[in-house]
């Protein structure tokens, strides 16, 4: 089983941007370090906690400070973008990672950035789709273009100069286009079974309970059998948020308890969920379930593994055994509130859980 990071990132709103981004940065790259295989960075433009407002800038400067890691947005919010935007920025940052890059995208979440971008109200999905087919149409052609749909149209018929190369838009460097994945939030899926139809994958997120996540395999094999493809576990990748420590008393009070960062990122989203956009089935098995139940405590409960480090190995094994076999368990990156724990855990989990949970997969 391979292993990689995921950062929305999520952070304290009012806390010191500037070392909070930097803070993300050295994340990157003690996992490029410890072998993490790749690494997924969110984005939003409208919200206090989350402060990385491009993914591809954030991710540009990672370049040269990174060896092996791949390199993913996670995700590009595509209604919120025009198609040339996309296809020529990711093909740029493709070029400069020299194939690192894996491009992540959705049809974005929050609603603040919907509204300020214009896209509120309009049918999102809709433009997911035209934008992503927009995207490859773009890399697989050459000017004038002339690609029209319902909400975008790409030509420089009018414009072009091919004899000095005015008009044409930057191919990538991973041909035809760089990997693509999408972010799994609702059980039973139909995009993740879209996706796979394409050949994509998909990141289960780390909020969604894991009788919710076990059906994502099953949505990506219907996706992958419709195309006459054979379904691996190795395609589908699963998030989870960890936090390993030198002792169960530290692993509980800095992971579970109230005051610690995973239970601060778990009620700062189970609010903006639950209360800002209905979701609150994400946190619940029995639909009868109050909401008023749906407390951080709870939710943090049910969606942390924490521990030492023969704690963790069990949780991992229990939790694949929950949803079942797959390939890559990306660990969900919090707020670095103790920069010691948050990196020993890192480090723990990189050097002796995880070959441990390999070794018991054999």
């Amino acid at each position: 089983m391979d292993y990689s990071l995921f950062m929305m990132p999520l952070h304290p709103p009012g806390r010191n941007v500037t070392e909070s981004l930097q803070e993300d940065r050295q994340a990157i790259v003690l996992g490029d370090r410890l072998g993490f295989k790749e690494a997924y960075v969110g984005e939003h433009a409208t919200d206090a906690a989350e402060t990385v407002t491009s993914s591809l800038v954030f991710l540009a400067t990672m370049a040269d400070q990174t060896q092996h890691i791949k390199l993913g947005t996670g995700t590009l919010n595509l209604p919120n973008s025009h198609p040339v935007a996309i296809a020529s920025h990711v093909a740029m940052l493709d070029h400069l990672l020299k194939g690192r890059f894996i491009m992540g995208i959705s049809p974005g979440g929050l609603m603040s950035d919907a509204e300020v971008f214009g896209s509120f109200g309009k049918d999102r999905n809709a433009m997911f789709v035209e934008c992503i087919n927009t995207v490859l149409k773009i890399w697989a052609s050459d000017p004038p273009y002339d690609i029209e749909g319902e909400f975008w149209k790409v030509s420089v018929a009018q414009t072009m100069i091919p004899e000095i190369g005015q008009g044409f838009i930057m191919k990538p460097y991973q041909q035809p286009h760089p990997p693509i994945v999408g972010t799994a939030v609702a059980p039973f899926s139909k995009g993740v079974t879209e996706m796979a139809k394409r050949g994509w994958g998909a990141i289960s997120a780390n909020f969604l309970m894991p009788e919710w996540v076990k059906t994502h395999w099953d949505s990506h094999v219907q996706g992958r059998t419709a195309v006459g493809a054979v379904p691996h576990p190795s395609e589908w990748r699963v998030a989870k948020s960890i936090f390993v420590a030198d002792d169960e008393a530290t692993a509980r009070r800095y992971a579970l308890e109230a005051g610690g960062p995973y239970h601060f990122y778990f009620k700062q989203l189970s609010y903006k969920l639950i209360k800002g956009g209905g979701r609150s089935n994400l946190f619940k098995t029995d639909p009868s379930m109050p909401d008023e139940m749906l407390t951080p405590d709870y939710i943090t409960q049910r969606l942390v593994i924490a521990g030492t480090v023969n704690s963790v190995v069990d949780q991992i094994l229990a939790f694949r055994d929950q949803i079942g076999d797959f390939g890559n368990l990306v660990y969900a990156c919090h707020d670095w509130m103790d920069p010691a724990l948050a990196k020993r855990s890192m480090e723990l989990f990189a050097n002796e859980v995880m070959p441990r949970v390999n070794q018991a997969l054999r």
